[in-house]
Parts: structure tokens; C-alpha cells; sequence
């Protein structure tokens, strides 16, 4: 027995991981399973050795997964066979001598901040509820810099105007207050009464839903983000994460301080923010480059 069902049950009620961060661990964790079963003939997780973990970790690279792919399957294997571990189910930690692929730091990408003034100030979004309702994600995903995920979950009960805050609902059930720009909030007041004009008499608790009164899916939000940022970017990814990417690097380039940048987009620790100076500082290098006279000698 392997007790997948078990570890993802606990991972649910637990944890309380969001959905998308769930499916990635079944999926992940199928997957290694199923090399266990079909390609090393193992019946139980008492069998697994850590050359087991090697030989799948091998396998993955040769099939042409990045060690940035390879080290998030091995987050979950190493969360999965302490969850064994803590509950008895496994004597040793296969774990202990296994250690991912080495991989180069990856900078996120982010549109610069002319591109997107473009794109508010240009782009035409209509009247009718459907334009604004895009107009509106765009504007809180970028004038927060919250998640995909957070942004569905936003309730009217939520938005504090009075206070100029939004309430957040983020990973593992933990919440946090967002500060709404005047801007945004005067955004949020004409949108507030375009939805109760459009939904008079529907009781849906969100605030952003599709024309249909349904709470919003995180395709809708993606082709909504993908659709808009085209028109103003060439950049690979257009995903609302690049929002995310470029409200945390935005106020790095003008000097908040890091602490702050991490509190607003609720990061656990400081090392997962720090990345966001990295864009900063090859900026300032490129200026540096560009201006000092003796930057070629």
C-alpha cells in the first residue's frame, strides 16, 4: 500500500491547499507512484529506497523536465513521506539521500510599467458589464498583486471602501488586508453599482462574476488577462501571475521596502520575495551600463 488517498485527503483538510495546488500534488504524486509500480515492480511504500527516488528523478530530466519542475515533484515527495513518517507508516526517509537537479535562477517576468499605463489608458473597455467586469480584473490583480486564486474568492463583503482595504483569503486558509489606491477604489464604487444594476436580484456573495451570475473560473480569468495584455505586450507569458510578477517588481524599482512587498503579496517567508530585487538590481546595472563613463573600460 502506498496511502495516496490518505495523504491527499489530509492535504485537503489539513492543510486546506486551494484546489489548483491540490490537483498538482495528485498529480505529481500519481505519477511518481505509477514509475514505482510499473517500472520498479514495488507493492508498498515500505519498499521505496531513495536509489528508487534517483532513478525516477534521472527519468524525468531524460524526458525533458526542467530541474524547476523536477524540485516541485520532489517538494511533494518529501511533504508525502514526512506525512508517513509522523503517523508511523514508514520507518526511514527515502528522502535523506536524494537531492534535486541544480537549476539557474530564473528571474520572473513582468511587463514594464509603461506598457501597462498603455494599457489602462488606451485600451477601450466598453460599458456593458462584461468589459468591466475584465476591466476590474486587471486592476485588482495589478493594484494588489494578489493571486489568480484570491482574486475568485474576493466577496462584496470583502471590500471595505470606507477603509480603503480588501480583505484577502489566501493559501492554507491564512487572510490578510490589501490597501486600495483612491483609484481603485472609485474603480470599485462605479463597479459595484454597474453589478447590482446587472444582478438586482441575484445572491451570489462574489464580487466578480461571470455575465451569467456565476462565480468566476480561473480560465475566464486567464483568457480575460491573456486577451488585454496582448494588445500592449509581446512578453511569452501573459498570465494574471505576470500581474502578480509586476505589482511586486514595480515597487521594488521604486524602493518599498521588502518587508512590506512581502506582507502584500502574503508570502510565508522573505526568501520568496527577495526575487524581486534580483529584476531591481539588473535594472540598476543596465543604467549603470548605459550612464557611468567608465561602465565599458
Amino acid at each position: 500500500m502506498f496511502h495516496e488517498e490518505s495523504f491527499l485527503n489530509y492535504l485537503a483538510s489539513a492543510r486546506r491547499l486551494s484546489p489548483h495546488t491540490l490537483l498538482a500534488y495528485r498529480n505529481d504524486l500519481l505519477q511518481f507512484l505509477n514509475f514505482l509500480r510499473n517500472i520498479q515492480c514495488l507493492t508498498s511504500v515500505a519498499e521505496v529506497r531513495h536509489l528508487h527516488i534517483r532513478a525516477w528523478v534521472v527519468e524525468q530530466m531524460q524526458a525533458g523536465q526542467s530541474p524547476r519542475s523536477v524540485n516541485r515533484r520532489l517538494s511533494c515527495l518529501k511533504r508525502y513521506f514526512k506525512y508517513l513518517r509522523q503517523r508511523a507508516l514508514l520507518d526511514k526517509d527515502p528522502m535523506r539521500k536524494v537531492a534535486g537537479p541544480r537549476s539557474g535562477k530564473r528571474l520572473p517576468v513582468f511587463i514594464p510599467e509603461a506598457q501597462l499605463s498603455e494599457l489602462f489608458r488606451l485600451v477601450e473597455f466598453g460599458p456593458e458589464y462584461l468589459s468591466q467586469c475584465r476591466r476590474m480584473i486587471l486592476e485588482i490583480l495589478y493594484g494588489t498583486g494578489i493571486r489568480r486564486g484570491e482574486l475568485i474568492q474576493i466577496r462584496c463583503a470583502d471590500v471595505d471602501l470606507g477603509r480603503g482595504v480588501l480583505r484577502i483569503h489566501g493559501k492554507g486558509g491564512k487572510e490578510r488586508l490589501a490597501p486600495l489606491a483612491p483609484y481603485l477604489i472609485r474603480l470599485l464604487e462605479d463597479f459595484l453599482q454597474l453589478r447590482q444594476a446587472t444582478f438586482a436580484d441575484h445572491p451570489a456573495p462574489w464580487l466578480l462574476l461571470t455575465p451569467s451570475g456565476a462565480q468566476l473560473s480561473p480560465g475566464f480569468v486567464y483568457y480575460s488577462v491573456k486577451k488585454y495584455l496582448s494588445a500592449v505586450t509581446t512578453v511569452e507569458q501573459r498570465s494574471p501571475h505576470v500581474l502578480r510578477h509586476s505589482f511586486a517588481t514595480h515597487l521594488s524599482n521604486a524602493g518599498a521596502d521588502l518587508n512590506a512587498v512581502k506582507e502584500l503579496l502574503g508570502h510565508a517567508s522573505l526568501a520568496a520575495t527577495q526575487v524581486y530585487m534580483h529584476n531591481s538590481i539588473e535594472r540598476l546595472k543596465k543604467v549603470y551600463a548605459q550612464a557611468h563613463p567608465k561602465a565599458e573600460e
